[in-house]
């Protein structure tokens, strides 16, 4: 990203004087450095006096209306810290959009492993591969378990009717942006408006859960420290998640897609799709018997969302480099989101 446009986005000079307010090392030198991982919120690594934290923004031209709500996704954490659930802690957030031009929060550093196109060494191990697959799925049966009124989320989603809104949501927010024919995800939309199955009952979902969301401690055995990027959270059908996760691992022979996976997990031994569905199945208790079903849905409904990102990008307003595959991807995803529900 330009310097200019950095700047533009998180100011070091328009944020000291907010933190110096916090108490967050106030008089000492600030830095400011942009992590170019994630492709909607902005993410910054924020330094001062010893200490770091990580700052989220919305992007400099938001996806959709509602999609990148700082303050929502700050009470969340807040309400998962204390459930077993790996979390970053939140410092503190800021619903003044005055301060950097748009509200953010911080929350801690961490230290661990994230995994995209390349596996920690010890990872690669045989005997400790597995365990990385089972560690991702743990984790997000986890989150699964929370009971989301106990918590004080119970206003944080409308679970009554979630999974009959899916196809004509996103459906609806793709014709606001979309550049060109897409014949299989509009075929995608009728298969799936046509095979719903009963549904789960309500959880806290992710919404966005696959390999590189999540951080591992920096050891071995294999343990998620932190489930990150929040932003896409609801209360809605646990299953969405799953598919959307499993769909997103790479079994061997797969075609490569944009911003998912880019390894073949199953060959370096972290499990198939099918031994990760079992072991949620265990974990949970709950059937997998209509998964592709929520596979399908949870590509399509990734391919809408990343077609917005694809219409950024033809219009220069995306500063995402990694848009600019998305003219293939999101047609590779509709692929492959029809023969897993054929399958």
């Amino acid at each position: 990203m330009p310097e200019d446009l950095s700047r533009m986005l998180c100011d070091p000079a328009r944020l000291v004087p907010w933190l110096d307010a916090q108490g967050l090392e106030p008089g000492e030198p600030l830095t400011v450095e942009r992590i170019t991982t994630g492709h909607s919120n902005e993410t910054f690594l924020v330094r001062r006096g010893g200490r770091s934290w990580i700052l989220r923004r919305p992007p400099r031209v938001p996806l959709a209306p509602t999609a990148h709500d700082m303050g929502r996704e700050a009470r969340l954490l807040r309400a998962l810290a204390g459930t077993g659930v790996p979390v970053p802690r939140v410092v503190t957030a800021c619903a003044d959009a005055n301060v950097i031009g748009a509200p953010f929060h911080l929350t801690e550093r961490l230290d661990g492993w994230v995994i995209r196109d390349r596996v920690p060494e010890p990872f690669r191990d045989a005997t400790v591969g597995h365990q990385v697959g089972e560690s991702f799925v743990d984790a997000l049966a986890a989150l699964h378990a929370v009971d989301w009124r106990a918590v004080g989320l119970d206003d944080f989603g409308r679970p009554e009717g979630f999974l009959e809104r899916q196809v004509a949501r996103w459906t609806r927010q793709l014709e606001t942006y979309r550049q060109r024919p897409l014949p299989d995800l509009e075929a995608l939309a009728g298969w799936l408006a046509g095979h719903r199955p009963p549904g789960e009952p309500a959880t806290i979902i992710h919404g966005d859960y696959h390999l590189d969301n999540v951080m591992f401690a920096p050891s071995v055995p294999p343990r998620v420290i932190a489930i990150l990027d929040w932003e896409t959270a609801t209360i809605g059908d646990p299953l969405v998640d799953l598919g959307l996760a499993t769909a997103l691992w790479s079994d061997a022979g797969d075609e490569r897609l944009p911003l998912a996976e880019g390894l073949d997990v199953a060959a370096l031994g972290f499990g198939s799709r099918r031994e990760l569905a079992a072991r949620y199945a265990v974990r949970t208790g709950r059937s997998v018997a209509h998964l592709p079903y929520y596979q399908a849905l949870g590509l399509f409904r990734l391919a809408c969302i990343l077609e917005g990102s694809w219409a950024r990008h033809v219009h220069g307003a995306a500063d995402d480099p990694a848009f600019a595959a998305l003219g293939a991807g999101v047609p590779a995803m509709a692929r492959r989101a029809r023969a897993l529900c054929a399958a």
